[in-house]
């Protein structure tokens, strides 16, 4: 079963987009997502001008060959771009292979280890109020999980606020500069929480994302501020590249640590598994090299009672929530998975058989991964700058985003 095509399209129905289609001889057509965000054209030209040459020819059938080839054979290993574009092939060929086998992705993965996927939904809102206001919708939606973001009183912005429809933070043709204080911050988080556990009780579970923004002794003050009210996770309370941060932190607090999605491979995030210094790792099937090594990822932290607990936000395409869907459907250790959804026409572009009931995920039962990529749709939104924003502190100070 031999590649005979593999190109790049990149578009805009709603948000950016790359993806990745591989045609094999048998007529079998697969795709994959390799979207990143704000460095989209990055990743497209080392597709379109390094790798899709070298698929032309190719066994589709040999996945972890593949693997091996795109990741060794480059010599340059590792980093955002070159692993968005491996996790696009792999989980192309994964596609492939599924539609041959007649069977959903799942279970060519080993079946299904449950019935449905645990999600999160987003709930924000300007005010403690309208925060309240989302939480209530997302449980009429059936949400039994839910993620708190509120602005900050006195900071003209805060991330994760969502406007109309699903929270896009990559939203200028060039990133704008956000203002942020710690300080502001480590007051109201816990305020919040104190909110909203006492109009919902404890039945509802109950997330934060920090994003990278404090320090790890502001860390464990707010992981520990926050023990009361029982968060399910505090997210990216400290920036990742140090390991050894996140021992400092363990030893402060008992609140749930989740870690990973900037991560690109089982390297980044080895020491905080084998360690035990984190209880979910986030790491992103698009961004971490596709199934083949999420699959590594998930069973090493199987091996030390890390669970995962995948990235799945609206700047990762239909393809990547269902390549998502269908390996925690089949690995042991799931946590949660995050589910921001899409916004703008997306569904004009790619339609999906993946589905949403009570709090559950399921990938579906269409052969391979269950999304069908509309080329000639997708010529009709085409590409537009966005950046993420940068954040700066109040004394003008370049601080992480």
């Amino acid at each position: 079963m031999k590649i005979t095509d593999a190109r790049v399209v990149v578009c805009s129905p709603g948000r950016n987009y790359v993806t990745l289609v591989v045609e094999t001889e048998d007529g079998l057509t697969g795709v994959g997502d390799a979207t990143l965000n704000g460095r989209e054209l990055a990743v497209a030209s080392y597709l379109r001008d390094h790798v899709c040459p070298l698929l032309v020819g190719r066994d589709a059938r040999r996945i972890e060959d593949t693997w091996q080839y795109l990741y060794k054979g480059a010599y340059w290993r590792r980093g955002p771009v070159t692993m968005a574009a491996i996790a696009a092939v792999d989980v192309a060929l994964w596609d492939i292979t599924g539609k041959a086998a007649g069977m959903p992705l799942y279970r060519l993965l080993g079946g299904a280890s449950r019935d449905g996927v645990p999600v999160y939904g987003h709930a924000s809102g300007a005010t403690l109020d309208e925060l309240a206001e989302d939480v209530q919708r997302h449980l009429d939606l059936g949400y039994t999980a839910v993620r708190l973001q509120a602005s900050v009183p006195g900071l003209e912005t805060t991330y994760g606020i969502a406007g109309e429809g699903v929270y896009e933070p990559a939203d200028a043709p060039r990133p704008h500069e956000a203002a942020w204080e710690s300080s502001l911050y480590l007051d109201f988080a816990p305020a919040m929480f104190a909110r909203i556990r006492e109009d919902f009780g404890y039945r509802v579970h109950l997330l934060h994302d920090v994003h990278h923004r404090l320090t790890p002794t502001e860390a464990g003050r707010l992981g520990a501020a926050l023990e009361p009210y029982r968060p399910f996770w505090m997210e990216d309370p400290t920036p990742a590249e140090d390991p050894s941060a996140f021992r400092a932190l363990r030893g402060h607090t008992t609140t749930p640590i989740a870690v990973g999605e900037v991560f690109n491979s089982i390297w980044d995030c080895q020491q905080l598994i084998t360690e035990r210094l984190i209880d979910y790792i986030r790491t992103a099937v698009s961004h971490a090299g596709g199934i083949t090594h999420m699959r590594r990822i998930a069973s090493l932290a199987e091996l030390y009672g890390v669970r995962t607990g995948p990235h799945g936000a609206g700047d990762l395409s239909p393809v990547s929530l269902a390549a998502a869907l269908h390996l925690d459907l089949a690995v042991p250790n799931l946590g949660i998975q995050e589910h921001m959804g899409h916004t703008g026409p997306y569904t004009e572009v790619f339609t999906h058989a993946y589905t949403f009931r009570d709090g559950y995920m399921h990938p579906g039962e269409r052969p391979g991964l269950g999304v069908e990529f509309d080329e000639a749709a997708a010529e009709c939104f085409p590409y537009e700058p966005r950046y993420l924003p940068v954040n700066r502190r109040l004394d003008g100070t370049v601080h992480d985003w």
